[in-house]
């Protein structure tokens, strides 16, 4: 395979994902297991997750559907609740990598996030460190262009701007269900299970050494 692009996935990729924060979340408060993954999961194209990333509802909305559909699953949790969880703490390593990656071929970053203003000073678009969002050529942010993964449409555009054929393309995801469409375009998909893994699978996509 001959790489001209690798594409990359935010939270959960080049940060800690917020899994963890969930869980301490449920523990401390006496809530069911994975509540807040499944609330997330289910009908994940058109539930309250979805259109918040979208940029369909504003915060009010969102805190009130999200708290119907986890009702609905088995206890009510608000969406404001869940949304200071999300920051997680960027992975050096993965930073290290990308800027390997970088000096070799171009780069794009494909991002499911809330609006400008959803959680407050401490995340929001301050998530998206500087520093690391200059590495990058191009991104695109579910929240700006109403569209978000999987929705096979927002990876066309990332490679019809960077270019190139997505076939010599590596895309990174935490989650399986953002890497399908990318797979059925021809690209190599790698879900990043920690940094260690991710950076083993993309030294072999790419024949880099990235540490």
């Amino acid at each position: 395979m001959m790489v001209e692009a690798v594409i990359w996935d935010f939270g959960g990729v080049l940060t800690t994902s917020p899994f963890e924060a969930f869980t301490r979340f449920e523990t401390e408060r006496g809530l069911p297991a994975d509540i807040i993954r499944r609330t997330n999961a289910a009908n994940h194209l058109e539930n309250a997750w979805a259109k918040f990333e979208r940029a369909e509802v504003d915060i009010e909305a969102f805190d009130a559907l999200f708290a119907t559909e986890s009702k609905a699953l088995g206890a009510e949790v608000r969406g404001r609740d869940v949304l200071p969880l999300l920051s997680g703490d960027l992975r050096p390593e993965m930073v290290e990598a990308l800027k390997r990656v970088k000096a070799k071929f171009k780069t794009g970053c494909i991002t499911n996030n809330l609006p400008a203003n959803a959680i407050g000073s401490r995340s929001g678009r301050s998530l998206y460190v500087a520093e690391v969002m200059v590495l990058f050529d191009h991104v695109i942010e579910s929240a700006k262009i109403g569209l978000r993964k999987p929705d096979p449409r927002i990876y066309q555009m990332m490679v019809e701007t960077l270019q190139v054929d997505p076939k010599n393309c590596v895309y990174l995801d935490d989650l399986g269900v953002n890497l399908k469409p990318a797979r059925q375009m021809g690209m190599t998909t790698i879900k990043v299970l920690n940094a260690a893994q991710a950076i083993t699978e993309l030294e072999a996509a790419t024949g880099l050494t990235l540490r």
